[in-house]
């Protein structure tokens, strides 16, 4: 494991993709989320893979001396190449002990583009928000639109009256990491 040239005073949980997609600007937004995240000194919880841009953002969190924590279930740690060169890797049984171990751990959470994995880790930490759960600002990294459509899915939602609240305060969507930095930890409550 690698020691971070400081402590991180925020962490926050990046969901993404564990593929690059098709289209090199979901590689270079990874990077530059990775980059703005060590500048401000606020530490990485991911789910711990090498591959992907869940790979390219631990690498580019590690080569800048920042603290990247990988929480990798056991049965995921081939499939998904646990990356080995961390400040901490956590291995753990379920996805459910992933999700709680990442959210326990960040202060917001981020998504970048991805699949799946990352709807559903990102709608649990939306659910829990809404159950009082915990309180843990939450936002898309929008890339070249590639999350215009849920937003729409969850405005259609929200006119049929099954959401509350406003987009912009439930789930806000940023294409610069920096503004969606400095807008969820506004939001993060004092200790």
């Amino acid at each position: 494991m690698t020691q971070p040239l400081l402590m991180p005073t925020h962490t926050a949980a990046v969901f993404c993709g564990s593929s690059h997609g098709d289209d090199p600007a979901f590689t270079r937004a990874a990077e530059r989320l990775g980059e703005e995240m060590v500048r401000r000194n606020v530490g990485l919880v991911y789910g711990g893979g090498d591959v992907g841009l869940m790979g390219v953002i631990a690498d580019t969190v590690m080569r800048l001396g920042g603290s990247a924590i990988g929480v990798i279930p056991r049965l995921l740690v081939e499939r998904e190449v646990a990356h080995r060169q961390l400040t901490d890797l956590l291995i753990v049984e379920t996805m459910h002990e992933r999700k709680h171990r990442m959210y326990a751990m960040a202060d917001v959470v981020i998504a970048l583009p991805g699949g799946i994995g990352t709807f559903e880790e990102l709608f649990e930490a939306l659910t829990w928000n809404q159950l009082g759960i915990h309180r843990k600002p939450c936002g898309l990294l929008d890339v070249g639109g590639y999350y215009r459509p849920l937003v729409d899915l969850m405005e259609g939602a929200r006119a049929h009256r099954f959401l509350g609240g406003s987009q912009e305060t439930m789930l806000p969507l940023r294409e610069d990491p920096a503004e969606m930095l400095d807008l969820l930890f506004s939001r993060v409550a004092a200790p």
